[in-house]
Order: C-alpha cells, then structure tokens, then sequence
C-alpha cells in the first residue's frame, strides 16, 4: 500500500466518522423547526446546503482542470476535469432531489421558477452534458478540448447562482442567503457538521476516486492500442480473460 492510498483510507474513515456524527448530531441534539419551516423536513437543510456547496468545489475542480488541459493537454488534467465534471452533475442532482422534499413541506410546492433554482438547473443540464459527451462521443483529443472548454463555460455559470438571489430576489429562506449567519445557536453545529462532511470530505473523496479511475481506463486504452500496434492482439477479443 502506497502513501497515497494510506491518506486516501484515512480520508474515506474521516469521512465515514464525520458523517455517523453529523447524523446523530442533527437528530439527537439540534431542535425540530417550526411547521412553517418545514417540520421535521427542514432537518434536510443540514446537508442539502453542504451538497449545494459542494458543486462550487467541484466545479471549481472541473474548471481548472479543463482550463489547464486546455492550455497543456495531460492525462491527468484530463482525468480531473472529468471527475469535476462528474461529481458536480452528482451533486447538482442531489440538491435537485432533496430541495423539493423540503420546499413541499416548507412552501407547499416542489418547484418554483426560482432564479436560483433555474440558473442551478442550467448549470447540472451543463454538467450532465459534459458526462454525455464524455461518454458517448468518443475519447478523442477533439472530443476532449470540446468537453474541456464546456467545462469552462458551465463553470462560469456557477456565481450566477451565487448571487442570483441577492440581485434577483427568490424564495429561498433568508438565512440560506446569508450563508447560515442567522441561525438559532441550537442548529450551528449540526449546521458546521453538516458543511464540513458535505462540502469538503465527500467531493474530495469522490473527486480522487473518480480522477484514479480516468486515469486507470486512460492507461488501460494506451496498453491496449500498444498491443495492437506491435501485433499482439487481434482485437479486443483477445484481451478478454477467460
């Protein structure tokens, strides 16, 4: 075991540990919301706002590395703007799935044409084209520099969303626009647990999990297209294992 995969098996262990507190946190020790905040739904907030952060990490992640492939094309920039592209398409879905089963019981309906929520779904329609495009289209270098610079341009598109509720107006709860600062001190914790798992262990453990498998398929297609090269295989039948 390398020293890479030793820090990747603490960070998986910190991750679970951090999420069986946050857990027990929230609903052993931080206090119902009132009906009109949702209830016992409104517990949701403690990693749906964590999820939706999380999709500025790693779409951040997609964007430098598009941008870096842009400019340097590598495997590994390659490789990491696919696992950004990948994990924020994850993590915009989550916050698509979870917002409403709050806002049903918090608002009576399960979407609105929220500035906020239309400029976030524009943003994981981009990123799940990305995934699409990555998948179906082929491995080219083409393809590649055309997924890179949509990386770049659905990127940008994430502080629209940021700062569409404070210039546009919304229906989001004003403590979400304010990044958490009213809350009851009850809810902090939970609140801080809930940031700290969502937002910075799980993209990170995601992103390194999903970059080491780019990279393995890239060096799985490399071997293979050497073999066939040099007359060792036929055709990728003669790869198969019995």
């Amino acid at each position: 075991m390398t020293k890479k995969d030793t820090l990747f098996y603490a960070l998986l262990g910190a991750f679970a540990a951090a999420v069986a507190y946050t857990i027990w946190i929230i609903f052993m020790h931080t206090p119902t919301a009132q009906a009109e905040a949702g209830g016992l739904a409104q517990k949701i907030f403690y990693f749906h706002v964590g999820v939706a952060m999380a999709i500025y990490v790693t779409g951040g992640a997609c964007f430098l590395a598009s941008a870096i492939y842009l400019v340097r094309p590598s495997e590994a920039a390659n490789a990491w703007a696919r696992a950004g592209s990948d994990c924020a398409a994850l993590f915009g879905t989550l916050v698509l799935c979870s917002g409403p089963l709050w806002a049903k019981k918090a608002w009576g309906v399960y979407w609105v044409w929220d500035p906020q929520l239309t400029t976030l779904l524009l943003s994981v329609l981009i990123y799940w084209a990305i995934c699409l495009l990555r998948a179906f289209a082929g491995d080219g270098g083409a393809e590649r520099r055309f997924a890179a610079a949509l990386g770049v341009m659905g990127t940008v598109n994430l502080p629209i969303i940021y700062f569409s509720v404070q210039k546009w107006g919304g229906n989001h709860p004003t403590v979400i626009r304010e990044g958490g600062g009213g809350l009851d001190p009850s809810m902090k914790p939970a609140f801080r647990w809930g940031v700290l798992t969502m937002t910075i262990l799980l993209p990170i453990v995601l992103l390194w999990l999903r970059s080491r498998l780019a990279l393995l398929q890239a060096n799985m297609e490399r071997t293979w297209q050497e073999a066939l090269t040099r007359g060792l295989v036929d055709d990728a039948d003669d790869l198969e294992t019995p």
